[in-house]
């Protein structure tokens, strides 16, 4: 691009900027064929979504309940006030660790004061325009930090994959893997067979059938035979009892100066995290739609 070029790009005004791109979509004009395109996305991105949301917030130290409502309410919001296009607005996996971390540090008002906090900032990053600063993170970095993420998910998730006896499961990485070392001997074999099915059918559809729900499919056979074949395995509604029919009333946390310096470092690493996962999912939107 030459001078020229760059001399005639318009930067974005605040109301621009943050204006929801659903009012320009509907402005510029909106059809039956676009509709009818966008109401079979939703249903496949909610088909994975919900499942998946229940999972991370088990994984995160909340209930599936909290879980599902978050999906649900999130994915409403982000739909309706985004400033993209191509949203992609959902539960993800990498913000595990730091949930969990939360939660267990300051409590579910400490993660909602965190979240709010982390959105200003967001907020703040686009009216500023520092979103272009992600870029200069080395790749080693993001490759790392995702990674060690993942061993981190994957370790915490090692009692029930193996359905261990653990009375009280340390929360530190370090910490955790010699008490599973030791708790080995209280393998449930019914718990390593239906996990081993669940991951085979994920990974099967996704190779032989990439546009079928394998989540939803994995999720539905597997607790289909534990309900027909009486496996002796923990299930969400023993573990977390079940899911209210009605949504819950919101509730704002308790906000002072004192909590809000506690929760900092939380909403600062959400930002940053959030930016990263932001970013990539841009550029897959724009490879896609170019």
């Amino acid at each position: 691009m030459n001078a020229a070029s760059r001399g005639q790009i318009k930067q974005a005004s605040f109301v621009e900027l943050f204006t929801p791109k659903l009012l320009t979509v509907l402005r510029e004009g909106y059809g039956t064929s676009e509709l009818r395109a966008d109401a079979v996305a939703g249903l496949t991105v909610a088909i994975v979504a919900l499942p998946l949301s229940m999972a991370i917030a088990a994984a995160s130290g909340a209930t599936p309940a909290q879980g599902l409502y978050t999906a649900i309410v999130g994915g409403f919001l982000v739909s309706l006030l985004g400033g993209s296009r191509f949203q992609v607005g959902g539960p993800a996996g990498a913000f595990i660790v730091l949930v969990a971390a939360t939660v267990a540090q300051h409590g579910m008002d400490g993660l909602i004061l965190a979240t709010l906090l982390s959105g200003l900032m967001l907020m703040a990053v686009g009216l500023l325009r520092l979103g272009t600063f992600i870029k200069f993170i080395p790749f080693p970095v993001t490759v790392g930090f995702t990674s060690g993420i993942a061993v981190i998910i994957y370790a915490s998730q090692v009692k029930d994959l193996l359905g261990l006896s653990i009375a009280s499961e340390p929360g530190p990485l370090l910490e955790k893997l010699p008490v599973l070392w030791t708790a080995l001997p209280t393998v449930t074999p019914a718990a390593v067979a239906l996990s081993i099915t669940t991951i085979a059918i994920v990974a099967g559809l996704k190779r032989l059938r990439p546009h079928w729900p394998a989540m939803l499919i994995a999720v539905t056979v597997a607790a289909a035979a534990t309900a027909l074949m009486g496996l002796p395995v923990e299930t969400i509604g023993t573990k977390f009892g079940g899911i209210p029919a009605e949504l819950p009333m919101p509730s704002v946390p308790a906000i002072s100066f004192q909590h809000v310096v506690a929760v900092l470092p939380a909403a600062i690493s959400f930002t940053l995290l959030g930016s990263i996962e932001s970013l990539l999912s841009a550029v897959v939107a724009d490879g896609m739609t170019g």
